[in-house]
Protein backbone atom coordinates (compact mmCIF):
# COMPACT_ATOMS: atom_id res chain seq x y z
CA UNK A 1 0.00 0.00 0.00
CA UNK A 2 1.83 3.55 -0.22
CA UNK A 3 1.31 6.29 1.83
CA UNK A 4 2.66 10.04 1.49
CA UNK A 5 4.24 12.00 4.38
CA UNK A 6 3.45 15.86 4.80
CA UNK A 7 6.75 17.51 6.05
CA UNK A 8 8.65 20.31 6.79
CA UNK A 9 12.25 20.75 7.15
CA UNK A 10 15.22 23.58 7.47
CA UNK A 11 17.71 22.98 4.76
CA UNK A 12 20.51 24.83 5.83
CA UNK A 13 22.49 21.28 7.56
CA UNK A 14 21.27 19.61 4.21
CA UNK A 15 22.90 18.98 0.82
CA UNK A 16 19.45 19.50 0.02
CA UNK A 17 16.24 16.77 -0.98
CA UNK A 18 18.11 13.94 -2.83
CA UNK A 19 20.39 11.35 -1.52
CA UNK A 20 24.03 11.78 -2.73
CA UNK A 21 27.68 10.73 -1.65
CA UNK A 22 29.39 13.74 -0.42
CA UNK A 23 26.44 14.56 2.19
CA UNK A 24 24.06 14.74 4.41
CA UNK A 25 20.17 14.95 2.59
CA UNK A 26 16.70 15.11 3.88
CA UNK A 27 15.39 11.87 1.56
CA UNK A 28 18.68 10.10 3.87
CA UNK A 29 17.55 11.10 7.19
CA UNK A 30 13.85 10.68 6.29
CA UNK A 31 14.02 7.04 5.09
CA UNK A 32 16.24 5.68 7.63
CA UNK A 33 13.95 6.90 10.74
CA UNK A 34 11.19 5.38 8.50
CA UNK A 35 12.63 1.89 7.51
CA UNK A 36 13.79 1.84 11.72
CA UNK A 37 10.45 2.42 12.97
CA UNK A 38 8.63 0.00 10.06
CA UNK A 39 11.60 -2.39 10.64
CA UNK A 40 12.19 -2.76 7.31
CA UNK A 41 14.00 -1.49 4.05
CA UNK A 42 11.82 1.81 3.35
CA UNK A 43 12.55 4.24 -0.39
CA UNK A 44 11.21 7.66 -0.29
CA UNK A 45 10.11 9.63 -2.87
CA UNK A 46 9.84 12.80 -2.69
CA UNK A 47 7.45 15.77 -4.40
CA UNK A 48 11.04 17.18 -5.87
CA UNK A 49 14.87 18.20 -5.71
CA UNK A 50 15.25 21.07 -3.49
CA UNK A 51 19.22 22.25 -3.92
CA UNK A 52 21.25 22.44 -0.49
CA UNK A 53 20.48 24.95 1.77
CA UNK A 54 16.76 25.13 0.07
CA UNK A 55 14.34 25.24 2.81
CA UNK A 56 10.48 23.63 3.07
CA UNK A 57 7.50 24.32 4.70
CA UNK A 58 5.45 21.74 2.89
CA UNK A 59 7.00 18.50 1.32
CA UNK A 60 5.64 15.42 0.16
CA UNK A 61 7.05 12.07 -0.27
CA UNK A 62 5.50 8.70 -0.86
CA UNK A 63 6.81 5.23 0.34
CA UNK A 64 5.55 1.68 0.22
CA UNK A 65 4.29 -0.60 2.91
CA UNK A 66 2.19 -3.70 3.24
CA UNK A 67 2.07 -4.02 7.21
CA UNK A 68 -0.47 -2.89 9.23
CA UNK A 69 0.52 0.25 11.39
CA UNK A 70 -1.44 3.00 12.97
CA UNK A 71 -0.92 6.07 10.40
CA UNK A 72 -1.24 8.43 13.29
CA UNK A 73 0.83 6.50 15.29
CA UNK A 74 3.32 6.48 12.78
CA UNK A 75 3.43 10.26 12.12
CA UNK A 76 3.99 10.74 15.76
CA UNK A 77 6.25 8.62 16.46
CA UNK A 78 8.80 9.55 12.87
CA UNK A 79 8.42 13.16 14.46
CA UNK A 80 9.67 12.58 17.35
CA UNK A 81 12.77 10.11 15.77
CA UNK A 82 13.24 13.00 13.18
CA UNK A 83 16.20 15.82 14.37
CA UNK A 84 14.90 19.36 14.93
CA UNK A 85 15.40 20.53 11.88
CA UNK A 86 12.70 18.11 9.94
CA UNK A 87 9.15 18.02 11.11
CA UNK A 88 6.06 15.71 10.18
CA UNK A 89 2.81 16.56 10.12
CA UNK A 90 1.18 13.70 8.87
CA UNK A 91 1.07 9.91 7.10
CA UNK A 92 -1.96 9.13 5.00
CA UNK A 93 -3.20 6.21 2.73
CA UNK A 94 -3.10 7.36 -0.71
CA UNK A 95 -4.15 4.80 -4.19
CA UNK A 96 -1.56 3.54 -5.39
CA UNK A 97 -1.34 5.65 -8.38
CA UNK A 98 -0.36 8.28 -6.41
CA UNK A 99 3.23 9.33 -7.27
CA UNK A 100 4.50 12.34 -4.94
CA UNK A 101 6.28 13.90 -7.67
CA UNK A 102 4.35 13.13 -10.78
CA UNK A 103 0.84 13.32 -9.32
CA UNK A 104 1.62 16.99 -7.96
CA UNK A 105 -0.37 19.88 -10.13
CA UNK A 106 1.25 23.05 -8.52
CA UNK A 107 4.14 24.13 -6.63
CA UNK A 108 4.67 27.18 -4.86
CA UNK A 109 7.79 28.96 -3.80
CA UNK A 110 8.71 31.85 -1.68
CA UNK A 111 11.81 33.82 -2.10
CA UNK A 112 12.71 36.03 0.70
CA UNK A 113 14.79 39.45 0.88
CA UNK A 114 15.27 42.20 2.68
CA UNK A 115 16.87 45.46 3.09
CA UNK A 116 18.08 46.78 6.36
CA UNK A 117 19.66 44.47 8.52
CA UNK A 118 18.28 41.97 10.65
CA UNK A 119 19.45 39.52 13.33
CA UNK A 120 16.45 37.43 12.95
CA UNK A 121 16.02 37.56 9.44
CA UNK A 122 20.07 36.61 7.84
CA UNK A 123 19.16 32.86 8.11
CA UNK A 124 16.26 32.47 6.30
CA UNK A 125 15.96 35.57 3.78
CA UNK A 126 18.67 37.41 1.77
CA UNK A 127 19.57 41.07 2.65
CA UNK A 128 20.39 43.46 -0.68
CA UNK A 129 22.21 46.77 0.05
CA UNK A 130 20.03 48.84 -3.01
CA UNK A 131 17.03 50.38 -3.41
CA UNK A 132 14.53 48.45 -5.91
CA UNK A 133 11.50 48.59 -8.28
CA UNK A 134 8.84 46.64 -7.31
CA UNK A 135 6.91 47.88 -9.30
CA UNK A 136 8.84 46.93 -12.58
CA UNK A 137 9.95 43.95 -11.22
CA UNK A 138 5.94 42.65 -11.04
CA UNK A 139 5.35 44.05 -14.34
CA UNK A 140 8.36 41.72 -15.24
CA UNK A 141 7.01 38.70 -13.37
CA UNK A 142 3.75 39.24 -15.31
CA UNK A 143 5.74 38.34 -18.61
CA UNK A 144 6.46 35.15 -16.84
CA UNK A 145 3.05 33.68 -17.67
CA UNK A 146 2.99 34.56 -21.30
CA UNK A 147 5.71 31.53 -21.92
CA UNK A 148 6.22 28.21 -20.93
CA UNK A 149 9.81 27.83 -21.98
CA UNK A 150 12.16 28.45 -18.94
CA UNK A 151 15.46 27.17 -20.13
CA UNK A 152 17.11 30.96 -19.71
CA UNK A 153 16.45 29.68 -15.92
CA UNK A 154 17.95 26.02 -15.52
CA UNK A 155 20.79 25.30 -14.18
CA UNK A 156 23.55 24.59 -16.99
CA UNK A 157 24.44 21.03 -17.37
CA UNK A 158 20.68 19.82 -15.76
CA UNK A 159 19.77 16.33 -17.67
CA UNK A 160 16.22 17.80 -17.89
CA UNK A 161 14.27 16.32 -20.76
CA UNK A 162 12.28 19.41 -21.35
CA UNK A 163 12.34 23.25 -20.30
CA UNK A 164 8.53 24.00 -20.34
CA UNK A 165 6.71 24.71 -17.21
CA UNK A 166 3.42 26.33 -16.79
CA UNK A 167 3.55 29.06 -14.53
CA UNK A 168 0.25 30.13 -12.60
CA UNK A 169 1.26 33.04 -10.22
CA UNK A 170 4.11 35.23 -10.20
CA UNK A 171 4.51 38.17 -7.62
CA UNK A 172 6.15 40.04 -5.05
CA UNK A 173 4.70 41.03 -2.14
CA UNK A 174 5.63 43.34 0.86
CA UNK A 175 5.23 42.34 4.50
CA UNK A 176 6.96 45.25 6.50
CA UNK A 177 8.62 48.88 5.23
CA UNK A 178 11.97 46.23 4.36
CA UNK A 179 10.62 42.94 3.61
CA UNK A 180 9.22 41.65 0.71
CA UNK A 181 8.76 37.87 -1.11
CA UNK A 182 8.48 36.63 -4.51
CA UNK A 183 5.71 33.98 -4.79
CA UNK A 184 5.78 31.71 -7.78
CA UNK A 185 3.10 28.93 -8.64
CA UNK A 186 3.84 26.11 -11.60
CA UNK A 187 3.22 23.06 -12.79
CA UNK A 188 7.13 21.79 -12.50
CA UNK A 189 10.10 24.17 -11.86
CA UNK A 190 13.42 23.49 -13.49
CA UNK A 191 16.77 22.86 -11.51
CA UNK A 192 17.74 26.58 -9.71
CA UNK A 193 14.73 28.15 -11.31
CA UNK A 194 13.62 30.29 -9.40
CA UNK A 195 17.14 31.68 -7.66
CA UNK A 196 17.61 33.00 -11.50
CA UNK A 197 14.20 33.77 -11.76
CA UNK A 198 14.79 36.26 -9.09
CA UNK A 199 18.38 36.98 -9.74
CA UNK A 200 17.24 38.53 -13.54
CA UNK A 201 13.70 40.77 -11.66
CA UNK A 202 16.45 42.39 -9.39
CA UNK A 203 18.24 42.84 -12.39
CA UNK A 204 14.75 44.64 -14.31
CA UNK A 205 14.59 46.12 -10.47
CA UNK A 206 17.96 48.12 -10.51
CA UNK A 207 17.30 49.25 -13.73
CA UNK A 208 19.94 47.33 -15.19
CA UNK A 209 17.70 45.63 -17.59
CA UNK A 210 14.42 46.96 -19.48
CA UNK A 211 10.95 45.06 -20.04
CA UNK A 212 12.01 44.16 -23.28
CA UNK A 213 15.52 42.71 -22.32
CA UNK A 214 13.32 40.56 -19.87
CA UNK A 215 11.36 38.98 -22.56
CA UNK A 216 14.53 38.54 -24.74
CA UNK A 217 16.40 36.89 -22.18
CA UNK A 218 12.65 34.48 -21.82
CA UNK A 219 12.86 33.96 -25.36
CA UNK A 220 16.81 33.47 -25.95
CA UNK A 221 16.91 30.65 -23.63
CA UNK A 222 20.38 31.47 -22.52
CA UNK A 223 21.51 31.15 -18.91
CA UNK A 224 24.18 33.28 -19.03
CA UNK A 225 21.93 36.41 -20.21
CA UNK A 226 19.95 35.65 -17.37
CA UNK A 227 20.39 37.36 -13.81
CA UNK A 228 22.79 35.58 -10.94
CA UNK A 229 21.50 32.85 -9.31
CA UNK A 230 20.78 34.04 -6.01
CA UNK A 231 21.42 32.60 -2.61
CA UNK A 232 19.96 29.53 -1.21
CA UNK A 233 19.07 29.62 2.39
CA UNK A 234 16.32 32.78 1.49
CA UNK A 235 14.28 30.04 -0.52
CA UNK A 236 10.94 27.95 0.41
CA UNK A 237 9.02 25.56 -0.66
CA UNK A 238 5.86 26.50 0.48
CA UNK A 239 2.87 24.05 -0.60
CA UNK A 240 2.75 21.34 -3.00
CA UNK A 241 -0.57 20.99 -4.19
CA UNK A 242 -2.78 17.35 -5.62
CA UNK A 243 -5.93 16.82 -7.04
CA UNK A 244 -7.35 13.93 -4.64
CA UNK A 245 -5.18 14.60 -1.50
CA UNK A 246 -3.95 17.41 1.29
Amino acid sequence: MRYFVWFAYDGTAYHGWQIQPNGVTVQEVLQRCLSMLLRQSVDVVGAGRTDAGVHARQMVAHFDYEGSYDMDNLAYKLDHALPQDISVCRVEPVADTMHARFSATRRTYHYYIHTRKSPFLHRYSCQLHYQLDFEAMNRAARLLMEYEDFGAFCKAGSDVKTTLCKIYAAEWHQTSETEWYFEITANRFLRNMVRAVVGTLIEVGRGRMTMDEFRQVIEQGSRTAAGESMPAHALFLEKVEYETCG
